[in-house]
C-alpha cells in the first residue's frame, strides 16, 4: 500500500506543478457526457498521459484529462474520461484518480454514467438518481493492505450515497421541472451488454439500472470519507420480455441528447452544496 500511495503522491506532485487549484468537488463524466464541462470555467487542463502512473482512457467519448476550475462558483475538478475493468485495468488502477483527487483536496464526488434501464417505469432518456448500488464485479478496490490514514479496514456501507445530497438533487430537479427517477445501480464487468436472462435476474435481485462503472469509484470514495452524489442517464431499456438491439452509437446519442438536463441538474446541485 505504501508503494501505491507513493504513486498517488507522485501524480499529485506533477499536477501541482501545473496548477495550485484546490478542488472541493470532483466530477466524473461518463460515456457521452464529456460536454458537461461546457458550463464550467476552466483554469487548467492536465492530460492523463502526462501524469505519472495514471491510466489512459481507451474508450470512445472518454477524452482522458483532468479539468480544474469552477462550476457555480465552487472549485471543482472534472474527469473527462474514466477507466473500466473491461479495459484490462485492475481495481487499484480504476480508483487511482479517486485517491489523487482526494489528495488534491476533494471532499465531495459527483459521478455520472450511461446505464441500461431495467425498471419498467423508466424510459430511455430518463435521469436516475442513484440511491444505492450492487457490486457485481468479481473483486473490490479495497482488497489488499489497508491504509488507515485513508479509511477503515471494514467501511460501513450504510450511506454510500449521501442522503442530504439525494434530497438536494430531488429539490433541484423539482425546481427545474425535471422528471428525476431514483433507483439502485448494478455495476458489472462488461464489455458485452446483458442477455435477456441476465436482465431478468438483475431486476429480480433489486437493480433498476445496470452499467460497467461507478461502483469501484464509489467504494473508494466512500472508504476515504468523501460525500457522494451519483446519476445515471438511462440510454436504453433492458426489459427481458421486450428486448431490442442496442449499440454504442445509440447509447452515446441518447446520452448526448439528455446531457443538457443533467448538466443543469448538476450545476444546480453544486450551487447549493
Amino acid at each position: 500500500m505504501k508503494e501505491y500511495m507513493d504513486r498517488v503522491n507522485e501524480a499529485v506532485k506533477y499536477i501541482r506543478s501545473r496548477t495550485d487549484h484546490k478542488p472541493e468537488i470532483g466530477i466524473i463524466l461518463g460515456t457521452g457526457l464529456g460536454s458537461l464541462v461546457d458550463g464550467m470555467t476552466t483554469e487548467a487542463t492536465v492530460s492523463y498521459k502526462d501524469i505519472p502512473h495514471m491510466p489512459v482512457s481507451t474508450v470512445e467519448s472518454h477524452a482522458g484529462e483532468f479539468l480544474f476550475g469552477s462550476l457555480s462558483d465552487k472549485p471543482v475538478v472534472c474527469m473527462r474520461g474514466r477507466f473500466h475493468y473491461y479495459e484490462g485495468y485492475d481495481m487499484k488502477e480504476i480508483t487511482f484518480p479517486i485517491r489523487v483527487m482526494k489528495a488534491l483536496g476533494m471532499e465531495t464526488l459527483i459521478v455520472s454514467n450511461a446505464a441500461g434501464g431495467m425498471n419498467p417505469n423508466f424510459e430511455a432518456g430518463d435521469i436516475m438518481l442513484i440511491k444505492d448500488h450492487i457490486n457485481y464485479f468479481p473483486t473490490n478496490p479495497l482488497i489488499g493492505p489497508n491504509d488507515d490514514s485513508l479509511g477503515d479496514r471494514f467501511p460501513d456501507m450504510y450511506e454510500v450515497y449521501n442522503h442530504k445530497y439525494i434530497a438536494l438533487a430531488k429539490e433541484v430537479a423539482l425546481k427545474q421541472n425535471l422528471r428525476l427517477q431514483e433507483g439502485v445501480y448494478l455495476g458489472l464487468t462488461g464489455p458485452c451488454l446483458e442477455t435477456a436472462a441476465e436482465y431478468r435476474f438483475f431486476r429480480t435481485i433489486g437493480a433498476d439500472a445496470v452499467g460497467m462503472s461507478t461502483v469501484p469509484e464509489a467504494i473508494a470514495a466512500h472508504h476515504q470519507r468523501n460525500r457522494i452524489l451519483a446519476f445515471s442517464i438511462i440510454t436504453d431499456m433492458g426489459l427481458a420480455d421486450n428486448m431490442h438491439p442496442c449499440s454504442l452509437e445509440n447509447v452515446i446519442r441518447t446520452a448526448s441528447e439528455t446531457e443538457p438536463k443533467l448538466r443543469d441538474l448538476i450545476s444546480g446541485c453544486v450551487a447549493r452544496m
